[in-house]
């Protein structure tokens, strides 16, 4: 009946067994049959049935099914109650009791008269119970112990068995829990387990180890689940073990017992579970990480794959042999560097081979995967090695190969030098000829380890041999036999000369004079009378003419000296095919850089190659490249391939194209910006590409170097070919277009240096073309300025590095800076600035050859300057010199052309004023005259030093000495610079001394006296029509529209009424009129057009000056030129 009742828990049923109304001791009838107790309980017919029935169903099924067979003993214990009371309770346990029964003890009230009613009672009323095993009445609880042991019993019937009903309680849910939880592990472990099985291995690296991570995660939370049931488990059975362990003369009953072995099961169980999962675990952890460590070689092996490939790839792009010694030593350097840069890929790959190989050893799941791949990266591994020393062995090869060609053509220079070197002089006599012929016969001797045979190199090196090394094997083969067949033509002579001659012979050596120039020099070769086609033609007609007669002269003099030009010419020839095969290739070097990455950038493409920081910057990176090869190509090249059989002529082809090669000037210019651009962006993919594609072995670097080479290799070609052509027809333009080069070489460097300078606000553009450029010493010496500081300046120099250009020249300071490349030239840090127009110089200042003075405003301002040799000093003086004497011619013509424009222009003047044409005329006339003067003065007199007055004496432009020093003004245009001001001073005024004002202070009477021209310092200005310059701003004239503003050059054309006077802006080029008084705060202490007339008329014949109407007309205040004597 049990077994059709749904097995209930202690946790389910434990406020109903917590009643204890009824309870199962543990303790044993003599059969083993399990007592249940039903103790004294007054509320026991109020229990409702369905509690009853849970509490009875629970207690039956806690003995095993063996015990249970047997049957239970139900003590009903019902000494305190009544008979009407037992009654119900027998009938109601009868009724629902669902297990066996063994025997029903029940103990019987105790008073007197319930106990007479129950024997009576049940006596007569034993069937109504109708139970199938005995109930026996018991008077007492020594009656009972004759039928259950003393030991079997509880206090309560006065046995000796320990129980307690709220620790069996506790217990029974504590063994109920762990079992329920060994039974819900066991499913989870099971339940993960078959979703491992059934998990699918992942195809990526990625997803690999996410699955075996959450896995191990999964696997980590079931361990630690048993570990705390294995640990609750542990609790339990220590519990119920506690008694024993405390006393061990303690004995467990039989339901300590069950419960103890329950447990015990339920442990090894539950170990026995964690056995099988572990192992399950160990094999599916073992295949994840194998599935990890395969997708990891499956992906590695991609990689190296892919890199042997490109390795392999870029190895196949060495084919070039080289085509000389330098290039097949380079090519074999970036094959070691390659070969260094690929030996990291080739290891990694033999890496992952043996740890492919590892796999295989350790019986991986796939290792038919894994064998297939091991093999080819061995094979990759070892193909590379072998082509690399096979690409190696024909390098050494090649650099043997172009080593041997060196050596066989330095042995036919050192031939051909030899013969050159022969003076033919004294191989005329037998003795000379002798000599020269032991020299000749030594030098052959020498042949054996230099000569070439032409079939044993092309049957020895025949694996490296190419269309351009057999060219070049040929061109080496025909220049030997050539410098033979000179040898042999020279022994023959030479051995005429040395055979016994019969009669004296008089040497006599050839006149240099006869190689100097053709006999028959045409009109036609004067550069400046043709153009340079007719030129060329008549220079070939009169060449071809020169050597007809010099070949006649030759032939007169004898053989020897015919040689002698022959070896000279071939010589030349020899420089001029360099030249033009130089040329080539650097024609197409430039073409190849422009197609294969200039234009690259802009192929769509390409697009996604490029940076976005490198995009729109081809112009940096290139500058004007393209420029240089449209002008090679189309100009250059073409005009020198027309003298390749003139060489001795070429000079006349670099003078024609000589204003052409100033673009390489910009080129060099823009060479830091675009090698800094360069170093970011180096290792640019895109750069790369193109690399690749062109199958350059060098970067881009090294072409975007070119030209810069290239410019400085022209002078190296013309100096040797001006070497072997000293007495020939065209050695004057060799050595003019050399000194051309060397002018553009000078040019590029200085115009790198101007590109340095920092702090300039100005455009270094207007300031006309960089003459010179260099460091000094310099002093100052201004006559305005604080006493001390002009005494220290005087005495302590300053480090300057100066730019002369044509219209002004800088003071800067060299700033030295840390960097690479380009970077690392120094920086010029700009200090002030000195407008040519009011400069003057003397060249020579006493005590020190190295020095010289730069004077401003009439020698308001005095900057000695020391050279570092005198030969510098010569230098700059002369270019200054030259610099202030075309600008003085200038101004004299923009003077004279700007008087007749204003004479034709002035409005008619008022009757009572002086006619300004009539000045200007006048004034006209005297330029002409000055100019004839200054014309006839051509390398004019050297300046002197200037002799200072001594103190309290007058100044030596005082008007009552005699004047000793030119005051001219000059400007590098003829229609002036407008906007420039007197000088331009940085505010660095902490350093050196250089930073104060030549303003700063009044003029001492001296300066007043140079300046006013001679009058009192009091005295009112009185206003003469002329030119001024505005020192102020006025907007208030009479005509609103007419306004000016300080710095403008104003004209005074005629004095009207009411104090006013007509004015011309010669700035803006409006007209009106202005207040006298306004005039005179307007134009302050400015010198007019006729202020000057009157000193100027009363210099000594032996002085030459200006008057300042030039100056004005060149918007330039007027200065002293240069000290020169009459």
């Amino acid at each position: 009946m049990y077994q059709d009742i749904i097995p209930l828990y202690a946790a389910d049923i434990h406020d109903q067994l917590k009643k204890q109304f009824a309870y199962l001791s543990g303790g044993r009838g003599e059969n083993g049959c399990p007592v249940i107790t039903f103790p004294d309980y007054p509320a026991f017919s109020e229990i409702p049935e369905k509690e009853f029935q849970n509490v009875l169903t629970y207690l039956t099924s806690i003995p095993s099914l063996r015990d249970a067979r047997i049957g239970f003993i139900l003590v009903i214990d019902r000494r305190q109650d009544k008979w009407t009371s037992v009654k119900a309770s027998i009938l109601r346990i009868a009724a629902s009791f669902p297990g066996n029964l063994q025997l029903v003890l029940v103990l019987r009230p105790t008073g007197l008269f319930h106990r007479a009613l129950s024997d009576i009672a049940f006596r007569f009323n034993k069937d109504e119970f109708k139970m199938k095993v005995p109930i026996i009445m018991l008077g007492s609880v020594s009656e009972l112990q004759g039928y259950i042991d003393k030991t079997q019993l509880t206090e309560d019937l006065g046995g000796t068995l320990d129980y307690c009903h709220n620790r069996w309680l506790s217990r029974r849910t504590a063994i109920e829990g762990f079992a329920q939880k060994v039974k819900q592990t066991a499913q989870i472990l099971q339940s993960f387990g078959t979703e491992l099985a059934e998990t699918e291995l992942p195809n990526d690296v990625q997803s690999t180890s996410s699955l075996l991570a959450t896995h191990t995660e999964k696997k980590d939370k079931m361990k630690e689940d048993i570990r705390l049931a294995v640990e609750q488990g542990d609790d339990i059975l220590g519990s119920i073990t506690k008694p024993v362990t405390e006393n061990p003369e303690y004995k467990l009953n039989q339901d300590q017992l069950d419960n103890q072995t329950t447990v015990e099961r339920l442990l090894a169980q539950l170990h026995e579970t964690e056995s099988a999962f572990d192992e399950f675990w160990i094999k599916h952890q073992q295949k994840l990480e194998q599935c990890l460590h395969l997708r990891n070689f499956e992906q590695n092996f991609r990689e190296v794959k892919a890199a042997l490939d490109i390795v392999s790839e870029r190895l196949s792009a060495f084919t070039d042999v080289g085509n000389s010694c330098s290039h097949a030593e380079h090519i074999l350097k970036d094959l070691a560097n390659f070969e260094e840069k690929s030996c990291e890929i080739v290891a990694k790959a033999r890496m992952l081979a043996s740890e492919g190989d590892a796999f295989i050893q350790s019986n991986h799941y796939a290792v038919d995967s894994i064998i297939p791949k091991c093999s080819e990266l061995h094979h990759l591994c070892d193909a590379l090695a072998t082509e690399m020393e096979r690409r190696r062995n024909t390098l050494n090869k090649s650099l043997e190969l172009h080593g041997l060609l060196e050596k066989t053509m330095r042995w036919c220079d050192e031939g051909i030098y030899l013969l050159a070197s022969q003076p033919v002089d004294k191989c005329q006599s037998q003795d000379g000829a002798e000599s020269a012929l032991q020299e000749i016969e030594k030098f052959l001797d020498t042949g054996a380890g230099n000569k070439i045979e032409l079939n044993k190199v092309y049957r020895e090196y025949a694996h490296i041999l190419n269309e351009d090394l057999k060219e070049h094997i040929e061109k080496v083969f025909q220049k030997q036999e050539s410098m033979e067949e000179m040898f042999q033509k020279r022994q023959v002579s030479l051995k005429k000369l040395a055979a016994k001659q019969t009669r004296p012979v008089q040497p006599v050596a050839p006149r240099p004079e006869a190689f100097v120039k053709s006999p028959c020099t045409s009109p036609g070769l004067q550069r400046d009378c043709v153009s340079n086609t007719e030129s060329g033609v008549l220079r070939k007609v009169n060449y071809r003419r020169g050597k007809s007669e010099m070949s006649e002269l030759h032939q007169s003099r004898g053989g020897s000296t015919m040689d002698d030009e022959e070896n000279l010419a071939v010589l030349r020839q020899h420089v001029m095919n360099e030249l033009i095969e130089t040329e080539r290739a650097y024609v197409e070097e430039l073409l190849c850089v422009l197609e294969g990455y200039a234009a690259e950038m802009d192929n769509p493409l390409m697009a996604h190659l490029i940076s976005p920081e490198l995009q729109n910057k081809k112009d940096i990176l290139f500058g004007n490249m393209e420029e240089i090869y449209h002008f090679h190509n189309r100009i250059f090249l073409r005009e020198l391939e027309n003298y390749v059989e003139y060489p001795e002529l070429v000079g006349r082809c670099f003078l024609d194209q000589m204003e052409d090669f100033q673009i390489y000037e910009k080129y060099c210019q823009n060479k830091p910006r675009s090698e800094s651009l360069w170093r970011q962006f180096s290792d640019s993919v895109f750069f790369q590409e193109c690399q690749r594609k062109l199958d350059h072995k060098l970067s881009l670097d090294s072409y975007l170097l070119k030209p810069v080479q290239r410019i400085t290799k022209y002078q190296l070609l013309l100096k040797e070919m001006l070497k072997y052509s000293k007495n020939c027809e065209g050695a004057e333009d060799l050595q003019e277009a050399l000194n051309s080069i060397l002018g553009i070489l000078k040019a590029v460097n200085d115009s790198m240096h101007q590109i340095a300078i920092t702090g300039y606000d100005g455009n270094l553009n207007e300031l006309g073309k960089l003459l010179m450029q260099g460091s000094f010493n310099v002093w100052t010496d201004h006559k305005k300025g604080h006493s001390k500081v002009k005494d220290l300046a005087r005495f302590k120099p300053m480090q300057r590095h100066l730019f002369l250009h044509e219209k002004a020249v800088l003071f800067c300071k060299k700033r030295e800076e840390n960097g690479e490349g380009y970077e690392k030239a120094p920086s010029y840090s700009y200090k002030h600035s000195l407008n040519m127009a009011a400069v003057g110089i003397t060249e020579n200042v006493k005590g020190d050859a190295k020095k010289f003075e730069i004077w401003y405003n009439a020698r308001e301002e005095v900057y000695i300057i020391q050279a570092p040799t005198p030969e510098v000093k010569a230098t700059w003086v002369n270019e200054i010199r030259k610099v202030l004497t075309s600008q003085l011619q200038a101004c004299r013509e923009a003077s004279q052309h700007r008087t007749l424009e204003h004479t034709q222009s002035l409005p008619l003047p008022a009757s009572s004023c002086t006619s300004p044409s009539r000045n200007n005329i006048r004034n006209m006339k005297k330029m002409d005259e000055r100019k004839a003067d200054l014309t006839s003065l051509e390398g004019y007199v050297t300046t002197v030093a200037p002799k200072y007055p001594e103190k309290g004496k007058a100044s030596p432009t005082s008007p009552d000495k005699k004047a000793k020093r030119h005051e001219v003004v000059s400007d590098p245009t003829p229609f002036g610079v407008r906007g420039w001001a007197k000088t331009s001073h940085s505010l660095d005024a902490s350093e050196e001394n250089d930073g104060w004002s030549s303003a700063e202070e009044p003029l001492n009477s001296s300066d007043a006296e140079e300046d006013g021209g001679g009058g009192g310092g009091g005295n009112e200005m009185k206003l003469t029509p002329g030119k001024y310059t505005v020192v102020t701003d006025y907007e208030k004239g009479v005509s609103e529209e007419f306004a000016v503003k300080g710095g403008d050059v104003v004209q005074l054309i005629r004095e009207g009424e009411d104090g006013l006077w007509y004015v011309k802006n010669l700035t803006t080029g409006r007209e009106g009129w202005i207040p006298a008084n306004n005039l005179l705060m307007l134009i302050g202490n400015s010198k007019s057009a006729q202020s000057l007339s009157s000193s100027e008329s009363g210099t000594a014949s032996s002085t030459l000056s200006t008057s300042s109407s030039c100056s004005d007309s060149c918007n330039a205040s007027s200065t002293s030129f240069s000290d020169i004597k009459g």
